[in-house]
């Protein structure tokens, strides 16, 4: 007999406020590229450090916005500037910071399920063994989740998710549409 599936939470730590990273599905002749660095935009990437300065333009003169406090926040790269990226978090916020700041690791925040109520058992997102609704659950994930995506079918993405009080990291799999960080219909590889 399975043990009950584990829930997880996440407490994101926000307060008032690149070099690669994965192009966006389909990028073709037509997606348009970064002037600096010919990589696609929009494009997911993330928060390399802990201490992320949100500006309202793309230099140390402009006012900070905001301060992200959490490395491995997924972020969208929108646009360009020198050494400046312009980003878009999971809640729509956009600002400019430092592309020294951000990285290429690709990382995922779990959406809240549709349609349910807002208890935490019934909003939980399930975290399964295999990319199929029939194999057994590994973990239920809270919204506002973030784990490792190691890689995405279309349909499915395969996550690793850092287990509260240190007890190890869960890998497994969740619907791709239950992430904000990979793009509908993206693979990743």
């Amino acid at each position: 007999m399975r043990a009950p599936a584990l829930i997880l939470t996440a407490a994101l730590t926000l307060t008032s406020g690149f070099a690669g990273a994965a192009p966006a599905p389909g990028a073709g002749p037509d997606v348009a590229l970064g002037p600096v660095t010919k990589l696609p935009l929009p494009r997911y990437a993330s928060l390399k450090t802990d201490r992320v300065n949100l500006r309202e333009g793309p230099s140390k003169d402009h006012r900070t916005l905001w301060v992200f406090q959490r490395a491995g926040l997924p972020i969208e790269i929108v646009a360009e500037f020198e050494t400046w990226r312009r980003i878009r978090d999971s809640e729509g916020t956009e600002g400019w910071v430092l592309h020294s700041l951000l990285s290429g690791r690709r990382t995922s925040v779990v959406t809240a399920a549709k349609g349910t109520d807002k208890t935490p058992e019934k909003a939980a997102v399930p975290l399964y063994a295999k990319a199929d609704e029939g194999s057994g659950e590994e973990a239920r994930l809270q919204a506002g989740v973030i784990g490792s995506v190691k890689s995405c079918t279309g349909t499915w993405c395969r996550v690793v998710v850092a287990l509260p009080q240190k007890r190890g990291d869960v890998d497994g799999y969740i619907r791709q549409d239950r992430l904000w960080g990979v793009y509908p219909n993206e693979r990743v590889e």
